[in-house]
């Protein structure tokens, strides 16, 4: 039996200030603002019990805002109390999401607007064909210390033509 693909529905960020992070996402990445910041507290309504459920009790309370991406994905930021950082903000190894991929044609503008804004560059940007097809990447960190790739052109358009043979 064929499984049909799903979609791509939304990723969780969790950043040690909830204001900033919107102002980031939206105003250098471009994000639609569609839920402004707001609190979520341990209680009976409908998403303290769902937070609860994920969570487990004794979580209190945490603040949230939903943005979407230009086809819809939606990036879900959180600001847990007590929120902090992973010494390695790369941790490859470890079994896990370690990063998302944004996609714009030009990586290399996009990257200076991220380093300008207080994130950081993680590498040169890279040609998957040089000479052959324009096809770049970078990885890069917003000013909270989340990595992330930044892509020239689509995935399937990247990796159809089999990049790493």
């Amino acid at each position: 039996m064929t499984t049909t693909p799903r979609t791509f529905s939304h990723i969780g960020l969790s950043v040690p200030d909830l204001e900033a992070a919107v102002r980031f996402y939206s105003e250098v990445l471009g994000f639609y603002v569609i839920m402004q910041p707001s609190e979520a507290v341990e209680d009976d309504s409908a998403i303290g019990v769902m937070c609860t459920d994920v969570f487990g009790e004794g979580w209190g309370s945490l603040r949230i805002a939903h943005l979407s991406t230009a086809d819809g994905i939606g990036i879900e930021i959180f600001e847990f109390p007590g929120n902090y950082a992973q010494d390695n903000n790369l941790d490859y190894k470890r079994h896990g999401l370690f990063h998302f991929a944004v996609q714009d044609p030009d990586i290399e503008g996009l990257a200076a607007r991220i380093v300008a804004a207080g994130g950081r560059q993680r590498m040169p940007v890279r040609e998957y064909y040089p000479g052959e097809k324009p096809y770049r990447m970078v990885y890069v960190e917003d000013p909270f210390g989340i990595v992330f790739e930044l892509y020239s052109h689509g995935y399937e358009l990247t990796y159809s033509s089999g990049a790493y043979v």
